[in-house]
């Protein structure tokens, strides 16, 4: 994977769902953290968690709508509290939006780093889950976790380790609960659905 060039595009519509808070400081530039929420079609939303650089106070007010660019992010999370692979969304450019519906484009190119796991649905539904290593600059990768479903699950799940995978899907969150120390806790998972898989020539 190190002379493999990952590709990672993400176009988001939805409404600003927090005011932007502290998050970290990297090369002299302040990073802030908003949450962000996509209506998708079957009328659920999904909150997605959003890096922006320096954001204008603005732009980036809650309720507002905006067309969001950027790219898929991940890093583990050490601290033990919460998952330990979080997901988030680099901003790249920001600009407003017509309130409507959302949307949510994500295309991803990298190889699969781990075994895809293929399971079932309490419905017989096939799934595969797939753990797809997508190269950034200067030797780093984002591990971002994916899901297939149906055919596309059973055609992933045949997939070797190594294999390099083009995609198009969206990134979507996902509440679970998790028993800790006896107590039942609610979870936000963050995954690609994958819609399709692409030839190397397509483009957002």
């Amino acid at each position: 994977m190190e002379d493999y060039r990952g590709e990672n595009k993400i176009i988001l519509r939805g409404q600003v769902a927090g005011a932007p808070a502290p998050s970290h400081r990297n090369h002299g530039i302040d990073y802030y953290i908003a949450p962000f929420r996509v209506p998708r079609l079957s009328g659920t939303d999904d909150v997605l968690n959003l890096i922006i650089a320096a954001p204008d106070a603005g732009l980036w007010t809650e309720g507002r709508w905006l067309t969001v660019q950027g790219e898929v992010r991940s890093y583990n999370n050490r601290s033990g509290q919460g998952s330990k692979l979080v997901v988030t969304v680099l901003v790249r450019s920001a600009v407003p939006a017509e309130d409507g519906s959302g949307e949510n484009q994500l295309i991803l190119s990298g190889a699969l780093c781990r075994k895809p796991v293929v399971r079932r649905t309490p419905l017989g539904r096939e799934i595969c889950d797939l753990l797809l290593a997508v190269n950034r600059p200067y030797g780093r990768a984002d591990y971002l976790p994916c899901i297939a479903w149906g055919s596309l699950a059973a055609h992933c799940g045949e997939l070797p380790v190594g294999s390099k995978l083009r995609l198009e899907g969206r990134l979507q969150s996902r509440q679970y609960h998790k028993l800790i120390d006896g107590e039942q806790v609610t979870r936000t998972a963050f995954e690609v659905s994958v819609m399709n898989l692409l030839p190397e020539d397509d483009e957002i």
